[in-house]
């Protein structure tokens, strides 16, 4: 697990990418913020965060599959992320923050245009 990355994964670079490239600017991982989102808009009060299926819990995603080994770890594990997920996300909300959450299954090649559409769209308004 010590080569799993927190930051600078493949989807959030993906997504960093391509918002740069389009002419958005931003922070990344802003520590005075709860969860330090992947992805802030300051300005504009908006956080991204951009998550794997398997590690936060995707409801009905055929990436976020239980293992079948050591399961009481693992669900420990992912419930956890998924409360601490929960609780960041009130913070924001209450301190008047918009969230985006981008899921890595929305990143996958037969989706990512809608994706990245539906991104910008959200971040424009």
């Amino acid at each position: 697990m010590s080569r799993i990355l927190s930051k600078d994964t493949k989807p959030e670079l993906l997504v960093r990418k391509f918002l740069f490239g389009n002419g958005f600017r931003y922070r990344i991982h802003d520590k005075k913020l709860p969860g330090k989102p992947d992805i802030v808009f300051p300005k504009k009060k908006i956080a991204v965060f951009i998550h794997g299926c398997f590690w936060h819990s995707h409801q009905n995603c055929k990436y976020a599959v239980s293992p079948k080994s050591n399961t009481e770890y693992w669900s420990k594990k992912i419930s956890n992320n998924v409360t601490r997920d929960r609780k960041n996300t009130d913070e924001l909300l209450e301190k008047g923050w918009k969230i985006i959450t981008v899921w890595e299954c929305e990143l996958k090649r037969s989706v990512l245009n809608q994706t990245m559409t539906a991104l910008i769209k959200s971040i424009s308004l």
